[in-house]
């Protein structure tokens, strides 16, 4: 599934764990025992603190080369795990998309080996290869040993481009056990090879060409990464983005493990990127695209209503996925208000905010700049201040056209947000109910919620328990210090097909998102995101569920909420899923929980199957307190799935088939994917 379920393995640091420990095991002993166990466990700390003190001339380094992104990886690709990992290729895609956007490239090739290492071939240019006499090193070799080395500077060769900051193939060498460039230019094959961003070869030719391009191959390197395995699926759905966002361009993916293969070219460009989102929604409108350039910023737009009561909105720059937005994001929003709100006050007299205009609302929004100015390397957020107003002046203005032209899509638009605005003037007092004034505030918080002792939000979890039954013994089973229980009492609502009013009433949601204390997308009545993560309540949300059909519908219900209206508490990593085991194997006095299928078998084949007890689990009710805090509730031995969106096009796509109105794409869908089923309750 798109919302991809993840194992989460913690990166631990040692010194943490140790302080972890001592808080775990320090309560009830006398102050001896504490400090002798504090000797004891923490003499290593000690140690380091003694040396911390010493701090002179002599503990000043200076790193040379690329020593310092090796030394602090998570400065330049953002993480050191499956995050970061594809970031690395990205780094090396979007070079390659620059030659097409620069007008060089047509066809870019990726190809995942059965290694684990990848290659991007392009048609481009091909990086210069002539000695650049400062450095008396060929070009390619500075670009991918020197940080802040590049085309991208100046606009002789490239006017826009994604990659500015000069840093990304030559982090992407650093990072790699090997790296291989073979560059085909002035008729000439170049190659050289890099090992952990060391040149082991000078640059040598090794054959003839008759076309021009960049092959780049590297493996990431195990010492820096905590998974170096790519996953088709996350790459594809970047690879798929960049051919939405650059008509014509054909861009080939290959997986040599699997023997997969696909190709993405799109001549409409973000029209087709619109139709692919909305294939299983009712439409209320056309596609409308808009297209339009102003001070060198170009300002490409498609966007369409439908029926449903959730907005998807894509925004990017220079190719780059702006997941946080900014100010092209923000000028779109304004500009949809303004030209919608004139229709709406000559067919009912009514005033609408920005967040009216979200609601059904499918849009992508492209630009490409000269001088993008983004939030970090790794490039989530557009701030250039210029580019709201003359994004909104180009939508704002064809916009207003399209509505004199088309009237009856003008008119079905405005009808729709009317009707949006009218419910959330309804849910003026249930917004009320679910803002938290404060983080620590805890007069306002749901009765059923078994609140833990600290305070401290990173520290803590929340455990959203199906049923009171279960969440009786959670309560039981917890560590009051840092884990909350929240219990529900059945299936909540269906956020899909329910409107924010409808939502806001129903108490199941209510005392969820009062629990989270983060409020929800789209209250604050001005058209920007109404949920603030820095008022989140816990590190960590973890969903325990049944291990049967109802549970499986439940959960879905549970990640339907959070996708749509709490969203970044998957983006940013604290969405978790208990795992429960599926069996418990007793052997005489040995008990043993197993939590697939596969590791049923493991044990039975270790322990034999003679005189062997083996009971299904199929609820959280089945367990007692002491075994729901063995298997699924201790830290130091439980299995966590964190929650991960890979594809957010495919994730809409899913939502909307599963959770929406539509009962034709349901049943295709089931059909297809039938077979797939493993223990099915009947």
């Amino acid at each position: 599934m798109t919302l991809a379920y993840k194992t989460y393995i913690p990166e631990v640091n040692f010194l943490n764990l140790k302080v972890y420990i001592l808080e775990k095991h320090s309560y009830g002993m006398g102050k001896r025992e504490m400090l002798s166990e504090r000797a004891e466990l923490g003499r290593e700390a000690e140690e380091d603190i003694e040396d911390i003190a010493e701090y002179t001339e002599k503990d000043i380094e200076v790193l040379k080369g690329l020593e310092g992104v090796r030394r602090r990886p998570a400065m330049y690709i953002g993480s050191t795990d499956s995050y970061g990992l594809h970031h690395m290729l990205y780094e090396v895609v979007d070079n390659s998309v620059d030659e097409a956007l620069a007008g060089y490239c047509t066809e870019i090739k990726v190809i995942i080996h059965k290694d684990n290492s990848a290659s991007v071939i392009d048609n481009g240019r091909g990086i210069p290869v002539g000695i650049m006499e400062e450095f008396n090193k060929p070009a390619v070799e500075v670009v991918l040993t020197t940080l802040h080395a590049g085309g991208k500077f100046s606009k002789k060769s490239y006017k826009v481009s994604g990659g500015l900051h000069g840093v990304g193939v030559s982090v992407v060498n650093a990072l790699s056990s090997f790296l291989i460039v073979e560059v085909k230019r002035e008729g000439k094959v170049f190659r050289q090879r890099y090992e952990r961003g060391e040149p082991k070869t000078e640059l040598e030719v090794v054959g003839e060409a008759k076309d021009t391009g960049t092959k780049i191959t590297f493996k990431p390197d195990q010492r820096i990464f905590s998974t170096t395995k790519f996953d088709f699926e996350t790459v594809c759905s970047r690879l798929r983005e960049l051919a939405f966002l650059n008509p014509n361009l054909k861009i080939e993916a290959i997986d040599e493990r699997t023997g997969e293969k696909r190709v993405y070219r799109y001549e409409g460009g973000i029209k087709n990127f619109v139709e692919t989102i909305n294939k299983d929604k009712e439409k209320l409108s056309n596609i409308i695209y808009i297209h339009g350039e102003k001070e060198s910023v170009d300002v490409e737009v498609a966007l369409q209503y439908t029926n449903s009561y959730s907005e998807s909105v894509f925004s990017f720059a220079n190719n780059i996925n702006t997941k946080e937005g900014g100010t092209h994001l923000s000028g779109l929003r304004a500009a949809l208000t303004r030209s919608i709100n004139e229709i709406t006050k000559k067919l009912a007299n009514i005033n609408i905010s920005g967040d009216d205009v979200k609601e059904g609302l499918t849009a992508v929004i492209s630009v490409k700049l000269p001088e993008p100015q983004f939030e970090g390397q790794t490039k989530t957020k557009l701030g250039n201040a210029d580019v709201k107003g003359i994004v909104d002046s180009i939508v704002y203005e064809a916009l207003k056209k399209y509505f004199e032209e088309h009237p009856e899509d003008a008119e079905k638009i405005a009808q729709k947000v009317i009707t949006t605005a009218k419910a959330r003037e309804a849910a003026k007092k249930a917004r009320e109910l679910v803002r938290r004034k404060g983080a620590l505030e805890t007069a306002t918080l749901p009765g059923k919620l078994a609140d833990c002792s600290l305070r401290e939000a990173e520290k803590c979890e929340l455990f959203i328990v199906e049923g009171d039954s279960a969440g009786g013994s959670a309560k039981q089973a917890r560590d009051r210090k840092f884990q909350a229980i929240l219990p529900l009492r059945g299936k909540i609502l269906n956020v899909e097909k329910s409107n924010l009013a409808k939502i806001l009433n129903n108490e199941e949601v209510k005392t969820i998102i009062t629990a989270c204390g983060a409020g929800i997308d789209g209250l604050n009545g001005n058209g920007e995101n109404g949920f603030d993560i820095s008022k989140l309540r816990y590190g960590k949300i973890i969903l325990m569920t049944d291990a049967d059909v109802d549970g499986s519908h439940i959960r879905t219900l549970l990640l339907t909420l959070f996708y749509r209206y709490m969203r970044r508490v998957i983006e940013e990593g604290k969405l978790y899923i208990a795992q429960p085991p599926l069996y418990k194997v007793k052997k005489g006095k040995q008990e043993f929980y197993a939590y697939t299928d596969k590791e049923l078998d493991e044990i039975l084949n270790r322990i034999g199957r003679n005189g062997v007890t083996i009971q299904r689990y199929k609820g959280l009710g089945e367990m007692n307190p002491e075994q729901l805090w063995e298997t699924t509730m201790n830290p130091e031995k439980r299995k966590l799935i964190r929650v991960t969106i890979e594809d957010a096009i495919e994730a809409e796509r899913l939502f909307t088939i599963l959770m929406g109105d539509a009962v034709e794409p349901r049943r295709r869908f089931i059909e297809k994917h039938a077979k797939e089923v493993k223990n099915l309750d009947i």
